[in-house]
C-alpha cells in the first residue's frame, strides 16, 4: 500500500494539444456500447485520443451543454490511466459504464447493477491510498438509481460487485466467497475507480449490465442473450438524461 503523503514524480496534466473537456463525463468500457451511446446525442464529435481510447463531445438539440464520452477502457489499469487523464481535462463528474457476470441466483443476464460497495482484487487501488473504504458518490448513484428503475423495462439492482485483474481465474472458491457475502456481481474496473476518484476528488458513480452467469458455478455467456440486448439499446436513453 502507498503511503498516503507519498507524491508521484509524474502527474497527469494537459498538453497544449489536449482539449477541455467537459465537467460532465461518460466512461464507458466497450466499444460496442460506445456506439450505442454515441447514437443518443443529437451530435457526437470526436475531439482526440486518450491512450487507447477516443474523446467524443455530444451535444443535445437546445443549450448547448456538452458531454464527454470516453471509450473504450477495459480493465483497471486502463480505466484508471484514462479517468486520471479525463480529470486533469477537466472532468468532475463521471458516470462508468459496463458489463460484470452474475454471482447471484436472482440477478439475471440483462438486469443492471448499481455498485455501492466494492471488493478489490485488481492491483490498481493500492497505488491510491484513501482514508475510508471506497464508494460511488451518493448524488450520482441517487440519480443513476431514480433514472434507470423509472423505466419499468430495467430490472435494477443495488449492491456490492467484486473486481479482478482475473477473469480466467475467477475459481469456484472464489465465486462461493463472494458469492456468501451477497456481492452480487464480478467486474474488471470499479473498485479502483471508485477508489482513483476519491483520491483525486471528483464524483464518480457505475452501473453494469450483467452479461454472464456464474451463479451456479458454471459459466454461462449472455452476449447474444435478447434481454442483454435489450437493456443496453435502452440504457443510452436513460443515461443521456443524468446531465
Amino acid at each position: 500500500m502507498e503511503k498516503a503523503g507519498s507524491k508521484a514524480l509524474i502527474d497527469p496534466a494537459r498538453s497544449k494539444k489536449d482539449i477541455a473537456l467537459p465537467a460532465d463525463a461518460f466512461l464507458v468500457f466497450t466499444p460496442e456500447d460506445m456506439t450505442l451511446m454515441k447514437a443518443k446525442w443529437a451530435s457526437c464529435r470526436r475531439a482526440q485520443r486518450l491512450f487507447l481510447s477516443d474523446v467524443f463531445l455530444c451535444l443535445d438539440d437546445g443549450p448547448p451543454v456538452a458531454v464527454a464520452l470516453v471509450g473504450p477502457a477495459i480493465g483497471a489499469p486502463q480505466a484508471v490511466l484514462v479517468l486520471e487523464k479525463m480529470i486533469a481535462l477537466g472532468a468532475r463528474r463521471v458516470i462508468a459504464y459496463g458489463w460484470c457476470g452474475s454471482l447471484q441466483p436472482h440477478v439475471f443476464i440483462g438486469h443492471v447493477v448499481l455498485p455501492e460497495a466494492v471488493h478489490s482484487e485488481e492491483g490498481t487501488s493500492a497505488h491510491y491510498p484513501i482514508p475510508e473504504a471506497p464508494s460511488p458518490s451518493p448524488d450520482l448513484l441517487r440519480r443513476l438509481e431514480a433514472a434507470l428503475k423509472s423505466d419499468a423495462h430495467l430490472t435494477v439492482h443495488k449492491g456490492s460487485v467484486w473486481s479482478t485483474d482475473a477473469p480466467y481465474r475467477e475459481t469456484e472458491e472464489k465465486v462461493l466467497f463472494y458469492q456468501q457475502k451477497g456481492v452480487l456481481g464480478v467486474d474488471m474496473e470499479m473498485s479502483a475507480l471508485f477508489t482513483a476518484a476519491a483520491f483525486r476528488g471528483i464524483d464518480l458513480a457505475g452501473v453494469l449490465v450483467v452479461s454472464d452467469d456464474l451463479s451456479h458455478l458454471t459459466w454461462r455467456h449472455g452476449f447474444r442473450d435478447p434481454q442483454f440486448q435489450e437493456t443496453r439499446k435502452r440504457l443510452p436513453e436513460r443515461l443521456r438524461r443524468l446531465f
